[in-house]
């Protein structure tokens, strides 16, 4: 094998965190062996998705974990040889991300460009780390409000856009100086029933009681830009209030290209041509998502049972099934002495599938624990859900994936955020102002105009709910993906804003509702027993 060779391998395991050790590397160059030239990179992709799936001890790989993978496809593929008339699935179009492997990244105003994070990160971080997260939010947002023209500063003394003069003017430069004023901020509460406005300069106390305010959750925690003036008392009052305005998906990738933000790997311009004509080809892969997945129910696993039965009998079968949280009916807490039987329930589960033969075959399926689930504690990202309780499971099912909540799909140039948490509830409880009713009335529509302005799955206080400091880049939406799950125990909805495909299954147990979701045209199909 040639060093070009040897040297791309490297190139791309280190693009996807991994460094080889040279039998691992020499392991990788014999599996290359047994393809043509052209299929290389088919090959490494394929091998690179599988390892995704192990559980790694080390992002250095020696010989073991390498010959394990490289075993299983080369069987794989003497399988299909043999047998030519079964179709080779999308499992190599589809990739699952764990949450807590994404990479972190942090901006810098002064450089202006975002930096990469190497160093390790703790789940219990120190103090700094609080403060850390809500400036990371802060300046996330902030670079992407300074490239828009309305908010763009002036040079000199050019004339102004065709928006006007909207230029942000830091905290600390009110003092003294009266007319309106565009400001920037975090809305928090210094003080019981007194709102402030912060940003990285200073805070000043807010009066929002007769604001005019665009669609969305306004809340604690939310990043506002707000018009309006100094008061002699020191208040600034507010005259329109909204959250920072969006940018292109493109434009954002443009200005960081060869920055990874979604965990998926850095594509070349060439791969992203050649797959987004394979996605646009897809036509024949779906994914089945349900959410509310009561494995202690009767009536929820016969309902299941005929889902199955529908899915195996049709000519193509799904690509991918996506069963979300809660698996079970109670809450997991101190009280829950149930462990033992929902293990139990997960090995009927597999043994549910595997009885369907094809779907065995040719479907993958994926498991996002739910709020109430079993986890060491309900702080946001939620780990996997415990090997106890899904190893009789996948005794029956052995390439199920088992992810955070959230996690990320990538499919060909598809980025897809599934998230699992009942947000609407806890949103219209924490607003400190009536949602505006001019644009519209829907709840998921405002919830998904906050999230997506935001950034962020989830800006509600910390106080309401409880985030892992260090991982709180696992949430964040930039740049925005192109299609967003939300599994909410409300109401079914689908909905696309600004060119994002937002969409919530439902509750399965509760209400019998799922989503068939076809990726190639983001086409969502609600759907219900």
């Amino acid at each position: 094998m040639s060093g070009v060779l040897r040297n791309k391998v490297q190139r791309k395991f280190k693009m996807r965190g991994y460094s080889l050790k040279v039998e691992a590397l020499s392991e990788v160059l014999s599996f290359l062996s047994h393809f043509p030239s052209d299929a290389f990179d088919d090959a490494l992709e394929l091998l690179l998705d599988e390892l995704h799936h192990l559980s790694l001890k080390s992002s250095i790989l020696d010989r073991e974990p390498v010959h394990k993978v490289v075993s299983l496809l080369l069987e794989a593929d003497a399988a299909v040889e043999e047998n030519p008339s079964s179709s080779s699935s999308s499992a190599s179009a589809l990739r699952v991300i764990d949450t807590f492997i994404v990479p972190k990244f942090r901006y810098d105003p002064v450089k202006k460009f975002f930096h990469e994070h190497t160093g390790r990160l703790p789940i219990h971080g120190d103090a700094s780390a609080k403060a850390t997260l809500y400036k990371d939010r802060f300046l996330l947002l902030f670079q992407r409000v300074s490239r828009d023209p309305r908010f763009s500063t002036l040079a000199f003394d050019a004339s102004s856009s065709d928006y006007g003069s909207c230029e942000i003017s830091p905290i600390q430069s009110l003092v003294g100086r009266v007319g309106r004023r565009w400001i920037m901020g975090v809305i928090s509460q210094l003080e019981d029933g007194h709102f402030y406005l912060e940003d990285l300069t200073a805070a000043v106390e807010v009066n929002l009681s007769s604001a005019k305010i665009t669609t969305g959750f306004f809340l604690e925690n939310t990043i506002v830009l707000a018009e309006g003036e100094m008061q002699l008392d020191g208040v600034f009052q507010v005259r329109t209030c909204g959250f920072p305005p969006l940018e292109d998906r493109e434009k954002s990738m443009a200005f960081f290209s060869g920055l990874d933000f979604f965990g998926g790997g850095i594509l070349t311009k060439e791969e992203t041509l050649r797959l987004a004509e394979l996605e646009k080809n897809a036509v024949n892969d779906m994914f089945v998502i349900l959410s509310d997945v009561w494995l202690d129910n009767e009536e929820t696993l016969g309902n299941l049972e005929t889902i199955l039965n529908g899915y195996e009998n049709v000519e193509v079968v799904p690509s991918l099934f996506v069963f979300m949280g809660n698996f079970c009916s109670q809450p997991f807490n101190l009280s829950f002495k149930s462990i033992s039987s929902l293990r139990v329930q997960f090995g009927k589960l597999g043994q549910m599938i595997a009885s369907h033969q094809r779907l065995k075959e040719h479907s993958r399926f994926l498991f996002i624990p739910g709020p109430d689930d079993v986890g060491p504690s309900t702080a946001l990202p939620r780990c996997t859900l415990p090997k106890y309780l899904t190893e009789e499971f996948q005794k029956y099912v052995p390439n199920a994936i088992f992810s955070s909540n959230p996690c990320r799909i990538k499919f060909y140039t598809q980025d897809i955020v599934l998230f699992r948490h009942d947000m609407l509830y806890r949103m219209r409880r924490s607003c400190l102002i009536p949602p505006s009713m001019e644009e519209t009335s829907d709840p998921f529509e405002h919830l998904v105009a906050t999230i997506i302005h935001q950034s962020h799955l989830c800006p509600l206080p910390l106080t309401v709910q409880p985030i892992i400091w260090n991982y709180d880049h696992g949430l964040h939406l930039y740049p925005t993906p192109h299609t967003i799950v939300l599994g909410d125990k409300s109401e079914q909805k689908a909905f696309r804003y600004t060119g994002v495909t937002c969409f919530n299954p439902g509750s399965f147990s509760n209400d019998g509702t799922f989503v068939a979701y076809r990726p190639c045209n983001q086409e969502v199909e609600l759907s219900a027993l």
